[in-house]
């Protein structure tokens, strides 16, 4: 190998400068398209990721609207509360020990229950862990004080569901309570947050939409630690839209004082022209406040009973007893088989097929009127067995029997029962006789009605013949023609009238009153004791209330138990309304 200066060197270190720009540009290529990635495709993404962490919301929740009666009186309100939390990711285990025992110093609550808060309230989206409600203003001034070395501790203001009148009509008003983390995950996309609270029952559930109102909060910006540095801007909570109800707060508050002589029932009251509900109420009660913020574990357990106070009865089916002799008496009219002068013997026990039925007193041959103002079961017997079966239930199908009546609370509502030939066959898999035929005719039997069907059967005795729609929230009137004769319509109103005048509830034949119309029912349940009913309406003549009453396993009559009732909010509806009144005939 030759060294000199003619000779040649060969050690690769002129491709180098190659190689390493081919790097160079390769690695700024991949950096430009990278930036262009970010910049330009996603920039906007990032753009308001960066600002995420920049920028914080505090939220502020919605007032929910409020609930008024007809009038304007308020049922249901709002009021604010303060609430301790922690947030779980600012505060690990070896940071909680001494975070506990600084707050339990300062608000005087014992360290265990702030512990036990703690657990229970685990989750691992880390939502903020509630671990004390209700704080009184000394607590949330003390904490306020210290708040500089609470760091990952807050009290943050709620907003909770008031009712003002405690019980008063809890079953139509319904409650609120906290969502669930199941529930977030579907409410999310609809605007709720974890602290939000949702209608469970009643109007509040029904008319969530147009009570909850929408969030706002405080637009604030942070820096790395967390700390505001100063205040962005401001996007206002907005209110939840008040609702206004058909309900009249005096008659409801006398519904509830009427039914405070039962154990279980239910009593509703509206305007037969137009199907507003003037009060409805339910036995037993609940006291709708205890939902905000929990029920505690008594109170859950005093809401789960057999009596099952959360069920409102007015939606439930219960026998109708003699009050179905409104139903017979117009199957035995609209069929041609009757004329309006039609009489029938009655008698003290009416026999057939080798079977006898008692009555409780023999009128000899009567019409119509007289039999519901008696409430003559022979009369009604034979009446059932020549119409038949079918005519029967037809005529219950037309007055609204066996249907749910429209009211908004969707859910709750049953339909009843209208135990014929087609639903005895395949449910118990037997064939109809005369005894299903004798039974159903005085209301007794496979028959469950409601109270507020009960209402809208009244009702269309009162108006005329239609059917109206029961509704809580002012709304057009939505009715459906029935198409009775006008002779039976007559007939029957005669009927309900002598009920009053010289039949089974003559309690209401009261010189304070306007002139009132009805029926009483007991229904047999046996072993236990029998139903009581009442359904009316006045004044007798030009109708703008019916009223049903209701007393389940009350062990009285319905003259006896329920009438009392219906005198007790007719009192209050019509009082003062007689004095510019003419005399009633």
């Amino acid at each position: 190998m030759a060294f000199g200066p003619g000779a040649s060197r060969h050690c690769g270190i002129g491709r180098q400068p190659a190689w390493l720009l081919a790097v160079v540009l390769l690695f700024s290529g991949a950096m430009v398209a990278r930036l262009a990635w970010l910049q330009l495709v996603h920039g906007a993404e990032n753009r308001a990721r960066a600002d995420e962490n920049r920028i914080r919301l505090m939220p502020r929740n919605p007032i929910r609207g409020r609930l008024l009666d007809r009038h304007g009186q308020v049922l249901a309100s709002s009021r604010l509360t303060y609430n301790l939390y922690i947030q779980p990711r600012e505060v690990g285990e070896t940071q909680w020990p001494a975070l506990r025992d600084r707050l339990a110093a300062v608000l005087a609550v014992g360290a265990g229950e702030l512990d036990a808060k703690r657990r229970s309230g685990a989750n691992a989206e880390g939502f903020r862990i509630e671990l004390a409600r209700g704080l009184s203003p000394e607590q949330v001034l003390r904490f306020k004080e210290q708040a500089a070395g609470l760091t990952g501790a807050e009290v943050d203001v709620d907003i909770l569901r008031s009712y003002p009148h405690g019980r008063l009509a809890a079953h139509v008003l319904g409650y609120t309570s906290g969502i669930t983390e199941e529930e977030y995950d579907q409410l999310q996309p609809k605007g709720y947050r974890i602290r939000d609270r949702v209608g469970r029952s009643g109007v509040e559930k029904q008319f969530e939409g147009h009570l909850r109102g929408e969030w706002g909060g405080q637009q604030v910006e942070v820096n790395a630690a967390g700390e505001v540095q100063r205040i962005l801007g401001e996007k206002p909570a907005r209110a939840g839209k008040d609702l206004r109800l058909t309900l009249d707060l005096e008659l409801q508050k006398a519904a509830e004082r009427a039914l405070d002589g039962v154990r279980k029932g239910a009593i509703v009251a509206l305007d037969p022209q137009t199907g507003a509900i003037r009060a409805l109420a339910s036995r037993p009660t609940f006291d709708p406040n205890v939902f905000s913020p929990a029920p505690s574990t008594s109170q859950w357990a005093s809401l789960n009973t057999p009596d099952a106070p959360l069920l409102n009865r007015a939606f439930q089916g219960f026998p109708p007893a003699s009050t179905f002799k409104i139903v017979t008496t117009i199957a035995g009219l609209e069929s041609g088989l009757y004329a309006a002068d039609s009489k029938v013997m009655t008698m003290n026990s009416f026999c057939y097929a080798g079977l006898c039925y008692s009555d409780h007193g023999a009128h000899g041959a009567i019409g119509f009127p007289l039999a519901l103002a008696v409430s003559s079961n022979t009369f009604y017997y034979q009446v059932g067995l020549k119409v038949g079966p079918d005519e029967l239930f037809k005529a219950a199908r037309r007055m609204g029997y066996g249907q749910v009546t429209g009211i908004e609370l969707k859910g709750e509502e049953t339909p009843g029962l209208l135990g014929d030939q087609a639903w005895k066959r395949e449910a118990l898999g037997e064939e109809w006789t005369p005894v299903d035929t004798i039974t159903s005719a005085i209301g007794q039997g496979a028959l469950q009605v409601t109270p507020i069907q009960m209402a809208r059967l009244y009702a269309a005795v009162a108006n005329g013949g239609w059917l109206v729609t029961p509704h809580l929230v002012e709304r057009p009137t939505e009715r459906t023609w029935i198409g009775l004769k006008p002779a039976t319509l007559k007939i029957v109103r005669d009927g309900l009238r002598q009920v009053v005048t010289n039949g089974t509830a003559t309690l209401l034949n009261d010189p304070n009153l306007p002139a009132v119309a009805g029926k009483t029912g007991t229904g047999e349940d046996p072993p236990r004791p029998d139903h009581a009913w009442f359904g009316g309406y006045a004044p007798a003549g030009k109708p703008t209330l019916v009223i049903i009453a209701f007393g389940e396993n009350s062990g009285g009559y319905g003259g006896t138990v329920a009438a009392p009732m219906v005198k007790a909010l007719m009192t209050t509806w019509f009082r003062g309304a007689l004095a510019a009144a003419p005399a009633r005939p």
